[in-house]
């Protein structure tokens, strides 16, 4: 992630931060609005007069938080990053035993993209007609790309992952994830979390650190890895 996105999220987050709270509850009503509109409507034709009235405020007040509904589409996408960010922590910066590092990052990835799957098909869709969403969504997708070629490097350097060209590995994996959440998750009736968690959880696995850990990521194995071995009836 960008320092220019961290610096903003780091001021949003702020405690001290003296935006009153009435204010920032408006805000998060229209960005509650703008997510609700497009569980069924496509970015081109959300109209600020549309947002307002599903966030139940008038439509001046758009414009005390928002430049434009192009800012509005580039916060939602800058909190989903945010969000993306914070439950792939356990593998992005975690140490130890990487597989159920990756498997409590990607329930994580699946839990938030279940929740906000029409942020990232509306920005997709709108991006190749749109130069600005077209931007927004390339430095969304570069910012993965940097964190997960970082990534795989350390373990390539900890001998935990094989030798090779780590970043069109991560550009690859990180296009598959965002194809698969925005298929399932983009719009209702969505797909099930669990079939696309697991899904995955299997080419990650399988595509960095091989077959053998495989068997051991699969429904159950958490409790078979942390299972207390039985005692023999003859011991």
């Amino acid at each position: 992630m960008s320092e220019t996105k961290l610096s903003q999220i780091r001021r949003r987050n702020d405690p001290t931060n003296p935006t009153p709270r009435k204010s920032e509850r408006t805000r998060q009503a229209i960005l509650d609005a703008a997510l609700k509109f497009l569980w069924t409507q496509p970015f081109r034709d959300l109209t600020v007069g549309k947002l307002m009235s599903l966030a139940g405020t008038s439509r001046s007040s758009f414009y005390q938080y928002f430049q434009d509904l192009h800012d509005l589409m580039e916060t939602l996408l800058c909190g989903l990053e945010e969000d993306i960010f914070g439950v792939a922590a356990p593998w992005l910066q975690g140490e130890g035993d990487p597989i159920p590092l990756l498997e409590e990052t990607m329930e994580g990835l699946v839990r938030v993209c279940y929740q906000q799957g029409p942020i990232l098909r509306a920005v997709a869709d709108a991006a190749p007609m749109d130069e600005r969403l077209e931007k927004a969504w390339a430095d969304f997708l570069k910012d993965f790309d940097d964190a997960v070629t970082d990534r795989i490097e350390q373990h390539q350097a900890a001998g935990l992952i094989k030798p090779f060209d780590a970043r069109p590995i991560a550009i690859s994996l990180n296009r598959m994830d965002a194809y698969l959440l925005i298929h399932h998750f983009g719009r209702r009736p969505r797909g099930n979390r669990e079939s696309v968690r697991e899904a995955i959880l299997r080419v990650w696995i399988l595509t960095l650190y091989g077959d053998k850990p495989l068997a051991e990521s699969v429904p159950g194995s958490r409790a078979k890895r942390h299972a207390k071995p039985s005692r023999s009836k003859n011991s």
